[in-house]
């Protein structure tokens, strides 16, 4: 075979290559991108779809306040492009993650905060965690629409050539997102106006939307029992208010559940503050609350 022959097959090659990627490998790299939860983690891949690789720091089971990062997870840190927090106060580890030269997102800055007046003291006077704010803002659906706005534009920035993509994304997952609240709506209006206490204040956001009405919270610092003279005072104002529910998390003390809902003389009922789906989150809640319409 000539030299001549040789060049033109791998000319043709390299041509056959370039049309199979008319954008070139480097266009092609997915953006790397870590979160600081794993609902976060599910609106980004939302919006940015197959043009992005995601990962979260923790998983639904973990305390969100008391996280230890693995070296592992150190590593693929180290290889991101984008970070996206819930902020605020939420992750106190966060503070000692390296992450220099890497654009953070603090996704709490797009939303509309509750508890946002003034820091709440306890009874020592020390201020309690989200003392300037509570943290749990994507408990309410409405929120992830300018959650997502916020992901697109630092994905835009990151890859503009795909900004079209992901623009079609977000409207497409914020459709879905709206046929779903819409039937949620529906399934809890029969929910609407009762009084309940949770056991962490975690959701102020979901019942705000929801319509529920939360009377107390159990804890006075998120994983702190209350103390008996806390306890006393928790079933005199659901006595007063008369209360019928509780909601508990799944990282609550069983014990505390039990003596609540003997004491207090309300039903029980576990809700998922996260989880690896963010529709899928709203939709396990709603039929969790379900069997209370209608109480045997």
């Amino acid at each position: 075979m000539s030299r001549l022959t040789q060049a033109r097959g791998l000319a043709l090659a390299l041509a056959t290559i370039l049309l199979a990627t008319p954008q070139g490998v480097a266009a092609q790299e997915k953006i790397r991108v870590v979160t600081t939860s794993t609902d976060l983690k599910s609106l980004v891949e939302a919006v940015g779809g197959e043009r992005t690789e995601v990962e979260s720091l923790t998983v639904p089971e973990q305390d969100p306040h008391t996280v230890e990062i693995k070296p592992t997870q150190l590593a693929r840190l180290s290889k991101a492009r984008l970070i996206v927090r819930i902020g605020l106060d939420h992750e106190p580890w966060f503070a000692r993650l390296p992450v220099r030269n890497v654009p953070v997102i603090d996704a709490s800055r797009s939303v509309k905060l509750l508890q946002t007046q003034t820091p709440r003291l306890r009874a020592e006077r020390q201020a309690h965690v989200h003392a300037f704010g509570n943290t749990h803002y994507w408990l309410d659906p409405d929120n992830a629409g300018p959650i997502t706005a916020s992901v697109l534009a630092a994905l835009a920035a990151q890859d503009p050539a795909a900004q079209g993509t992901f623009e079609k994304n977000r409207q497409a997952f914020l459709a879905r997102l709206n046929d779903r609240i819409v039937a949620w709506d529906a399934a809890l209006k029969g929910l609407r106006g009762t009084k309940v206490v949770v056991v962490h204040d975690s959701w102020a956001y979901f019942a705000e939307r929801f319509g529920l009405n939360i009377v107390a919270a159990a804890e006075p610092s998120p994983g702190v029992t209350p103390s008996p003279a806390e306890l006393a005072e928790l079933f005199k104002r659901m006595r007063e208010a008369n209360v019928r529910l509780l909601i508990a998390d799944p990282h609550t003390n069983p014990a505390l559940v039990q003596q609540i809902t003997e004491r207090g003389g309300a039903r029980s009922v576990t809700l998922l503050p996260s989880a690896a789906d963010y529709i899928g989150l709203f939709e396990e809640n709603v039929r969790r609350l379900s069997p209370l319409l209608n109480p045997g």
